[in-house]
């Protein structure tokens, strides 16, 4: 059984920045495809990055240049960098590994303009 748990989230101000971190249990993460999702109130879940088992990385648009996507083998654990942040990415962030299909619980990110 899989289990992923988010950690990071928080209340930030605008340009501040924030790590996610999501901590894998019972598979390796550098095995499977992980991702970070978010889903802002009233908003269908988003792809916000990926990071592939080569370590090939994808982001959504509107968070190139200031969301940084990481693998920390050693740790089993999946980062999520988030630098320059803006009122609109507040949301609840999920961790997802694609395949197999797991999710974490999600973290709350709040940022204040």
């Amino acid at each position: 059984q899989v289990r992923l748990v988010e950690s990071g989230g928080g209340l930030v101000q605008a340009g501040g920045s924030l790590r996610l971190s999501c901590a894998a249990s019972g598979r390796i993460v550098s095995l499977s495809v992980m991702g970070w999702y978010r889903q802002a109130p009233g908003k269908q879940r988003e792809l916000v990055a990926t990071i592939s088992s080569r370590g090939i990385t994808n982001y959504a648009d509107i968070v190139k240049g200031r969301f940084t996507i990481s693998r920390d083998n050693a740790k089993n654990t999946v980062y999520l960098q988030m630098n320059s942040l803006k009122a609109e990415d507040t949301a609840v962030y999920y961790c997802r590994m694609i395949s197999p299909n797991y999710w974490g619980q999600g973290t709350q990110v709040t940022v204040s303009s």
